[in-house]
């Protein structure tokens, strides 16, 4: 058997440690399917004391997780200290610089800097793998960029965090709100002290902007994805949904816009109105799931484990397994300076239904103002439910959805009730998926 290939591995937390826990356990399959044997050389985090459940002992540790780029004893560079920039930039550039393979499961850092990166990978001649960085253990960037590599892909879409779709999941099964369902979900771990990026839609946005330039051969531009969290859906939401025919999910869209001369990227997180006989209707707790539609292949869905030490390590040790075989490929399935630029599609012409939710006093005229702005909009109104009585503030709850038509007229509607004293807080705007 070839000689071993030697890994030093950044941030023993959670994936961290998992990554140690697979490698020991699993180590002659491992070594039989890649080819040779994977071995840990060292190890680096922040506290050396703490006690992580697994045995360090025969590793080198480095309290400066940029030493283990120097060595000459390390083949790959495994990064899972986290964060867009800072220590965790650092020690990947430094890797890469020294020739180095670098495996992350760095969502954030990829969007961010994922152009840059494979460049600087390519022209080293070194690996840049991060499959982990996507729905945890769920093989979807390598599904996209080899098993659906000769196909042209027009559309990437699904649920893409597993945090809030346990929120989200819990709400319909509980009928609890959103706080509660979130104090809950920090408790039992799946969602962090600080939910922000996972509530609030940014961390499915990372991940939908990687997606979109392996599947579209696009440079990556997270800074263009249009994104909204839930933490506005109350259970109202969930409950006017189902009476509907629908589940609410945080689903991310990323699709080519071919309406205009030169094609354009369309990407969005934010939720929407899934129909129950759709398969990501049926996708409940901290799952996630990605649909992909190709021009031969027809709709793939890809399901699984979007989270948690087992299956995120899995697809870490997958990736270094890859690099054992001698496997680099290109990083978004082309090499970087093929990947074609595209500017942001506009998306006040794109047709299709929307649930709007309203928060009004109850008093007369409130519910004539509301139509009238849907008319002068242009917007045709398919049903409309007022739930019961006012709460205890004295407001109800107006529920309508609206026959297809473009978004535009829908945000024209909101544009000319803004300010308006019919309503007591912001409406909620959710794109309804057929």
């Amino acid at each position: 058997m070839a000689e071993p290939l030697n890994i030093a591995l950044a941030g023993l937390g959670t994936v961290g440690t998992g990554v140690v826990r697979l490698i020991e356990t699993n180590a002659e399959l491992i070594a039989r399917r890649a080819g040779r044997p994977i071995r840990i050389v060292a190890v680096s985090a922040r506290d050396r004391t703490k006690d992580r459940g697994v045995d360090l002992s025969g590793y080198d540790w480095e309290d400066d997780p940029d030493a283990m780029t120097l060595r000459d004893d390390v083949d790959v560079v495994v990064e899972l200290v986290g964060g867009s920039d800072g220590p965790a930039l650092t020690l990947v550039r430094g890797a890469i610089a020294h020739g180095k393979g670098l495996v992350t499961a760095n969502k954030a850092l990829i969007a961010h800097h994922g152009m840059e990166l494979a460049a600087s990978a390519e022209k080293a001649g070194v690996a840049l793998k991060f499959e982990a960085a996507v729905a945890g253990g769920i093989p979807v960037i390598k599904g996209l960029s080899e098993g659906a590599a000769a196909n042209a892909i027009d559309r990437v879409y699904g649920i893409l965090n597993g945090t809030c779709n346990y929120i989200l999941s819990t709400m319909e099964d509980t009928g609890a709100d959103f706080g509660d369902v979130l104090a809950d979900a920090q408790r039992l771990g799946y969602a962090e002290a600080d939910p922000t990026f996972d509530i609030e839609g940014v961390d499915a946005a990372h991940k939908l902007s990687i997606l979109a330039a392996i599947a579209f051969g696009a440079r990556l531009r997270f800074d263009t994805v249009e994104t909204m969290g839930i933490s506005r859906v109350k259970a109202a939401d969930i409950e006017q949904a189902h009476t509907l025919g629908y589940v609410i999910r945080l689903i991310g869209t990323a699709e080519i816009d071919r309406s205009e001369a030169a094609p354009r990227l369309f990407q969005r997180v934010r939720p929407h109105l899934v129909p129950f006989g759709h398969p990501l209707a049926h996708v409940d707790g901290p799952t996630n799931a990605v649909v992909a539609e190709g021009n031969f292949m027809g709709r793939l869905l890809f399901q699984g484990a979007g989270a948690g030490d087992g299956p995120t390590a899995s697809a870490v040790v997958a990736d270094i397994i890859d690099i054992a075989r001698g496997e680099k490929g290109a990083t978004f399935s082309m090499p970087a300076g093929e990947l074609e630029p595209m500017e942001p599609a506009p998306t006040g012409h794109r047709l299709g239904r929307s649930y709007i939710r309203f928060t009004v006093p109850d008093r007369p005229g409130v519910l004539a103002e509301i139509t009238a702005a849907m008319r002068d909009a242009n917007v045709s109104i398919e049903s409309l439910i007022q739930k019961g009585d006012p709460d205890d503030d004295g407001e109800v709850i107006i529920a309508m959805v609206t026959h297809e038509g473009p978004e535009s007229a829908v945000s024209e509607a909101m544009r000319i009730l803004e300010g308006s004293d019919s309503l007591a807080a912001q409406p909620l705007v959710m794109q309804i998926i057929d």
